[in-house]
């Protein structure tokens, strides 16, 4: 549970956390294995399909949950079942205890439900003198060694069998052996006995049907049966928004969930509890049975029509499978109580701004969450919102603040970084890195080389290269970025060539525009992102345009999507937004699909290379084939890399702020781009081509790398 006050505690914390080698090693060989296992489990289904169907229902739901509530309180309380509403997460941890006070209650068993941790419910028990155990294996061990779940569905997988051995011999008094069957007979002699004498179980819902009044609870141990079975008392705790209309509505999520949580094609139990059933132990021979819906600002959740979509969450956990900072530092130092992406947005609801002020700053963007959801949740865009809000609240701090009122004076910021080309010069060496930084002020940045600024930037050289066309089929405008116009106008020259290579093609290059804002977004400073996307979509008037292509994957994904974001509550500027990111189209995509190059256009020896897929390129625009089409048309002999549509730590503002975390995923990267044999890698993205092309360089490797548009440009066939 990651508690830090300040920034710069959270970063201790996750240096103590990379030091961890075991989960390290154990996270990354889960991550790895997840994505084959998640793929061969949705081999033969329609995913996209599934995934949309599931949001679709959760959106309906979630709009009618007082309504849905009513239902399910109306058909369970005919069942014999008792249906509580707890506006808070107190008020639901004091309904408990009284029902467990009102029943004699001594001893309780619980299955494994994040909405207890959420709540807290366990300390609130002991603490009125209750034993609480928790059954699920996972939940059991790290319950004595006093910690909370490092991910929602496998709240352990930061222990190594070694360390359980330990826990589970000095729980004993037995030397324990390190197999992990006979841990798991241990863990079953150990609590069969507490099933037994029980009072109370408590589960949690993964469903609750309204037009039943029936729970739904999948799992993938015995416990949870146990739990719902033996004990007289029975009391489900579940979120209100796991009320679902029907059955059919459960079943589509079971489709779903356990393939995106464990690979699995489905768990080994799905239980269904409809009432007070028969037992010989109860009151008038039936169990007494109660579900608390929890709200802890849910339903005004529901109502915010930007995070409203978050309560489509299933609690699956994928969107900690597929991060690369989770992989390397833990939930644990990830979430708060609820893990992984969905948890740095759920923090600042259920939580508090104190606890999610850290947190959302450490996102990478890189979309991998999105991409797995089994409810469509646009995470990064929520997890920046987040932040945006929190600095609304808290005050805007300084180094972001100047810093948003420095890009939206493109006067002042091109001013600045051509001021900085002149400064530079005493510590470049005369090579394009900066090599004699003073250290003391970069010392968290020295695990790259950092690029020096261009001599001259791409809108200084633009009018000496323009092609000259007349009677021209196509208009397109080029989108630079800041990168690629003062510090690898290179890579602009050589999209030049490449685009010129096709007869009728018009290029402009609109000396107005700026960068593309998405930093900003970054920082939390939204309001200063929405006056620079203003300001580029007058640069660029759309009208004017064919297309507007830009070689940063980044710039062209925030192009694209998050300037409609910026203005969806603008009708005017909305319209506007929407002409404008129908025109983008980043460079590989318009090369091959647009301009229609093929291996005709190109000439030149075969060079083997492999490639690194942005992450804004590959989810941000779904775009994976082009690039790698274009770089064997050129001829190149393309090896793939393992993971290569794995984040590379750069981030843009990220791997600044959380420099140990951009390294150590830099490294991953580095180290996958090596074991392919390759000498030389391409790429989409100047950010990406900062972050590997300065690895290497610090690491003294001799290692290319270069954009698609380099290789290209020099491959044309010379007409």
């Amino acid at each position: 549970m990651q508690d830090a006050c300040t920034l710069k505690e959270y970063r201790k914390q996750l240096r103590e956390a990379l030091e961890n080698d075991f989960q390290r090693q154990a996270l990354d060989k889960f991550a790895v294995a997840y994505r084959t296992s998640r793929a061969n489990a949705f081999a033969g289904i329609d995913a996209p399909e599934l995934i949309a169907e599931i949001a679709a229902a959760k959106d309906e739901a979630v709009d009618h949950l007082q309504e849905l509530f009513e239902e399910f309180k109306r058909h369970a309380e005919a069942a014999g079942t008792t249906v509580h509403l707890a506006a808070t997460a107190r008020e639901a941890n004091e309904i408990i205890a009284r029902i467990a006070k009102e029943n004699g209650v001594k001893t309780i068993v619980k299955s494994k439900s994040m909405t207890a941790e959420e709540t807290h419910l366990n300390h609130h028990l002991e603490a009125e003198g209750l034993e609480v155990t928790e059954t699920d294996l996972g939940e059991w061990i790290i319950q004595l060694r006093q910690e909370g779940p490092s991910h929602m569905v496998m709240p352990a997988i930061h222990l190594s069998r070694y360390q359980v051995a330990d826990l589970f011999t000095e729980v004993t008094h037995k030397q324990q052996d390190v197999d992990i069957q006979k841990l798991v007979k241990v863990a079953r002699r150990e609590l069969r006995p507490k099933f037994c004498q029980a009072d109370m179980g408590i589960s949690g819902a993964n469903f609750a049907i309204a037009a039943t009044g029936t729970i739904g609870i999948i799992t993938n141990e015995g416990n949870g049966r146990l739990t719902t079975t033996l004990p007289r008392v029975h009391v489900a705790l579940a979120g209100i928004d796991k009320l679902a209309p029907t059955l059919h509505d459960a079943l589509r999520i079971i489709k779903c969930l356990p393939k995106n949580a464990t690979g699995q094609a489905i768990t080994s139990y799905v239980t269904w509890i409809t009432g007070a059933v028969p037992t010989s132990v109860g009151p008038a021979g039936k169990k007494v049975h109660h579900v608390v819906f929890l709200d802890n600002g849910r339903l005004a959740m529901a109502r915010d029509p930007e995070f409203k979509q978050v309560l489509r969450c299933i609690r699956c956990g994928a969107c900690a499978n597929v991060c690369p900072i989770y992989r390397v530092v833990g939930g644990h130092k990830y979430g708060h109580v609820y893990i992984g992406a969905i948890g740095l947005v759920a923090t600042y609801f259920f939580h508090g701004r104190e606890k999610a002020r850290n947190l959302v700053q450490n996102c990478l963007n890189c979309g991998a969450c999105k991409a797995v959801c089994a409810a469509g949740i646009d995470l990064p865009t929520l997890i920046k919102e987040v932040h945006a809000r929190i600095q609304d609240e808290e005050g805007h701090p300084l180094y972001s603040s100047a810093t948003g009122a420095l890009l939206k004076n493109r006067t002042l910021f091109h001013a600045m970084l051509k001021s900085a080309r002149l400064v530079q010069k005493p510590i470049t060496g005369g090579t394009p890195y900066l090599r004699h930084l003073p250290m003391f002020l970069f010392k968290d940045q020295d695990f790259r080389a950092l690029p020096a600024i261009a001599d001259e930037a791409f809108r200084d050289r633009w009018e000496k290269i323009r092609p000259r066309v007349e009677n021209a089929d196509l208009k397109v405008a080029l989108f630079s970025g800041c990168v690629q116009d003062f510090v690898y106008p290179e890579q602009m020259e050589a999209a030049v060539a490449v685009i010129a290579s096709k007869k009728g093609v018009a290029m402009e290059y609109p000396m107005g525009q700026s960068c593309c804002g998405l930093p900003l977004m970054m920082m939390g400073e939204k309001k200063a992102g929405r006056e620079l996307a203003a300001h580029n979509m007058n640069a660029i008037d759309a009208q004017g345009f064919d297309y507007i292509v830009t070689l940063c994957a980044s710039c062209a994904s925030y192009l694209k999507h998050g300037y409609k974001r910026l203005f969806k509550d603008d009708p005017a500027m909305a319209f506007k937004a929407a002409q404008f990111a129908h025109r983008v189209m980043d460079f590989s995509s318009f090369v091959r699909d647009i301009l229609g190059l093929t291996d005709e256009s190109f000439a030149g020896p075969s060079k083997q290379v492999t490639y690194h897929a942005p992450c804004h390129l590959c989810r941000g625009l779904g775009v994976t084939e082009a690039p790698r089409a274009l770089l064997r048309d050129a001829g190149l002999e393309y090896l793939p890399a393992e993971e290569e549509d794995v984040c590379c730590g750069f981030g843009g503002t990220f791997s600044v702020k959380f420099p140990e975390l951009s390294k150590e995923l830099l490294q991953k990267k580095i180290d996958n781009l090596k074991a392919t044999g390759a000498t030389a890698m391409a790429t989409d993205c100047p950010g990406c081509i900062m972050q590997i092309r300065g690895g290497f360089e610090r690491d003294g490797t001799s290692f290319e790398v270069r954009h698609v548009a380099e290789y290209l440009a020099e491959r044309l066939k010379r007409k």
